[in-house]
């Protein structure tokens, strides 16, 4: 009822029915500064309520006159525990005005779905209402109990913490790594954030560089030198080439094998790591530098597509928290980086070489030196018309690198690329984008040369694309005609 003014501009109530829920809410609106009338059948409770200096009449809420009684309210709040007294209370006020806004008490769902379709506005039941207190209690004991874990293993560092993100880290993995490197100097501890692969997005680098994120190669430390090692989003990475024990997993995704490690929070109700990093940041009430916030917000925003994909209640709360302390003009210079020549030529050529079967797109770059590209190419050929999934590969030395997008909520996008490539080189990802890396010689089985490149290249482009559309359900002889630059 878009005509009526909201809750927060109120300031008359009307309470039917004065039991223990409707007395708290009576002296919560009178502590607010509201003007609440009490209506109650029982005339020494009624007495009792006038002692306590609060406005109350005695009546049964059932009859047609406290309808009258409370016409000039603007909100009656019908809190009584007997559920048909309730339903003849709304029924009366609904037949005389329209406009007030009423909140009623249920008992179950049956009764729910009557007070609704009386005219309720909002229709309480109160064991759903306590169920989800506890589990809400249960929520905040749990964090405050993993805090704690947290706070015990990264204490026990003797030396140094070793902060590991996925190989070729993402917003996401990278922002989750600061947040636990700024809990980890919070406990008084040193960290370090190590990486394997390469920082070679655009938007990837431009976002370590603007929020002076220091990151490290893992090769280039001696891994002995720290005591505790943390991995943070590495699941969807597959196996990484981490060496000594793990200490600390955090992670959005469930692990393919079981992880041993002294600390595990694996929550794949969430849809960012960041997300889980942030909650912790709250638990442990730490003051969220700008840098900090800033990247973990933007690790929210890119894992879900700007709350686009698979956006959770959990993970709009912990962007609501981080918004106010976030440096909003590095978010926009993050998001908006130039594109390089090199990017700019494999799009080229990656629209020239599309082949479309039905809503699926693969393409060929052909030889690339920056295997990043590949990634944007993909995400800006899901933009096309009709287009769900998209899948663009490229050579680099001696090995074929493919980055895959997806929008087709029927389609795991990083399990049609295991399904097509892990028998013979490594993939993985997760329902809307992915990554392969296959060597060149293994793929086609001919040993690789400056001579046969070409030759090779041709190959690949065919056996690339039949794998992958087998994969993915495409039907080669009956699906649409291939669509590319020539046509």
């Amino acid at each position: 009822m878009s005509s009526r003014a909201t809750i927060s501009s109120m300031s008359t109530y009307a309470i039917l029915g004065c039991g223990s829920v409707g007395h708290a809410v009576a002296e919560e609106l009178v502590e607010r500064g509201k003007d609440v009338l009490i209506v109650d059948q029982d005339e020494s409770r009624v007495e009792a309520l006038r002692d306590q200096d609060l406005n109350a009449q005695a009546a049964d809420i059932r009859d047609e006159e406290v309808a009258e009684l409370v016409a000039d309210r603007d909100v009656v709040l019908v809190m009584a525990s007997d559920v048909e007294a309730n339903e003849a209370a709304v029924r009366n006020i609904r037949e005389r005005d329209d406009e007030q806004f009423l909140v009623v008490r249920a008992s179950d769902p049956v009764s729910s779905d009557e007070l609704t379709e009386l005219g309720a506005d909002v229709v309480i039941n109160p064991s759903s209402v306590i169920a989800d207190a506890a589990l809400h209690a249960l929520e905040s004991g749990e964090l405050e109990y993993k805090a704690r874990q947290l706070a015990e293993v990264i204490e026990g560092s003797t030396s140094q913490l070793a902060i590991v993100t996925h190989d070729n880290p993402d917003p996401d993995s990278i922002a989750a790594a600061a947040a636990l490197q700024s809990i980890a100097d919070h406990l008084d501890v040193e960290a370090d954030i190590l990486y394997f692969g390469e920082i070679g997005h655009q938007e990837n680098r431009a976002f370590v560089n603007l929020l002076d994120i220091e990151l490290t190669p893992y090769d280039d430390v001696d891994i002995d030198d720290y005591d505790t090692i943390a991995l943070v989003d590495p699941a969807k990475a597959g196996e990484m080439q981490v060496e000594g024990p793990i200490d600390i997993f955090i992670d959005h995704y469930e692990a393919g094998d079981e992880v041993d490690a002294e600390f595990v929070d694996v929550r794949p109700n969430v849809s960012a790591t960041s997300t889980i990093l942030t909650k912790y940041i709250q638990e442990f009430d730490l003051s969220v530098s700008q840098e900090v916030a800033t990247a973990l917000l933007y690790g929210i925003r890119a894992e879900t597509l700007d709350f686009r994909r698979e956006t959770t209640p959990a993970d709009l709360t912990a962007a609501a928290y981080l918004y106010p302390f976030a440096d909003h003009d590095v978010l926009e210079q993050v998001e908006s980086p130039n594109m390089s020549p090199e990017t700019l030529d494999v799009l080229a050529e990656a629209i020239t070489n599309r082949d479309v079967q039905g809503s699926h797109l693969i393409s060929d770059a052909g030889f690339i030196r920056n295997r990043d590209a590949l990634a944007q190419a993909a995400q800006q050929l899901l933009n096309l018309e009709g287009i769900t999934t998209t899948a663009v590969f490229g050579i680099v030395d001696d090995t074929i690198y493919l980055a895959a997008r997806s929008k087709d909520i029927r389609m795991n996008i990083g399990k049609v690329l295991q399904d097509a490539f892990r028998d013979i080189g490594e993939a993985g990802g997760h329902s809307t984008q992915g990554s392969a890396e296959i060597p060149l010689g293994l793929f086609t089985g001919i040993e690789t040369s400056e001579e046969n490149r070409e030759t090779l290249l041709g190959l690949t482009e065919e056996a690339v694309k039949r794998k992958l559309f087998d994969a993915m359900g495409v039907d080669q002889e009956t699906a649409s005609t291939a669509q590319n630059g020539s046509s």
